[in-house]
């Protein structure tokens, strides 16, 4: 009975800080391996890794896979992620390349302008989705990165695209005739991925994913078809362009504060 109750009160390894052996603690993850720890330990660690070196080290190795890792994440929970650098010369800045000032444009003009081209409805009929789409991983990045306007968004796209691959290779769901069933359980599961980061733009991001795995081209293809049925200049080509003509050309365009600028073109 007492080594029953010793195991019953022995922490689980997968629910345990493998530094301090006891439940998480405002849990955190390494930003390249994915390692979770407490918070105060693994900041801890790394203070003392980092006092056996002459100057500040920007890196620090993981503890269990001695993975380089720049950054703690924590606050997962919440609507968004807190970030702690491990070096605090590191800047949490972010500049938005033209490509990037591009797709999140796109999510402020009318939604279905494309349906007519790809056709979400008919991806669901077919047997597309099962297929894996090997842009989608550099497609999810550049749209993160430029509706949380965040450089270092990896756990964010490996959460995501974890989610639709499961999707797409859960058994159960080649079983389901109902084409609408599928897709709303697709956009169920995704919903609750991205919302804790995309918050209220999380819908128009599961539509705008749909419509780029519908697609089935490469990103340069359809950033060309996606530009030009908007009317806009490619994001790729260094030009001028009249930010009015560009804005007046869509749809529906709030204030943009990060067009308040003049592009210098570059990506």
């Amino acid at each position: 009975m007492e080594d029953d109750a010793a195991a019953s009160n022995k922490c689980d390894s997968s629910s345990c800080c493998p530094i301090c052996l006891g439940p998480f603690l405002q849990l955190s993850y390494l930003d390249k391996c994915f390692h979770e720890f407490c918070f105060n330990c693994i900041l801890r660690w790394s203070k003392v890794a980092a006092g056996k070196h002459h100057s500040p080290p920007s890196s620090v190795k993981c503890p269990l896979c001695k993975t380089e890792n720049v950054s703690i994440i924590y606050g997962v929970d919440g609507s968004c992620f807190q970030r702690h650098y491990l070096n605090t010369d590191v800047e949490d800045s972010f500049v938005l390349s033209r490509a990037h000032r591009y797709r999140l444009q796109c999510y402020y003009t009318e939604q279905g302008f494309l349906d007519d081209l790809f056709n979400i409805s008919q991806y669901w009929k077919s047997s597309k989705y099962y297929h894996p789409n090997c842009w989608l991983e550099s497609w999810l990045r550049r749209e993160i990165q430029a509706l949380i306007q965040e450089e270092d968004v990896d756990i964010i796209v490996h959460h995501i695209l974890g989610v639709v691959k499961s999707f797409s290779t859960r058994r159960e769901q080649r079983h389901i005739n109902d084409p609408e069933k599928k897709q709303e359980e697709f956009k169920m599961s995704v919903s609750e991925a991205a919302r804790p980061f995309l918050a209220a733009r999380t819908e128009r991001f599961v539509y705008e994913i749909q419509l780029f795995l519908a697609s089935g081209l490469n990103i340069e293809a359809y950033d060309a078809v996606y530009i030009q049925r908007l009317g806009w200049s490619s994001p790729g080509v260094n030009t001028e362009v009249d930010q009015s003509e560009l804005i007046d050309r869509t749809t529906v365009i709030p204030y943009l504060y990060i067009f308040d600028y003049d592009s210098d073109g570059n990506e």
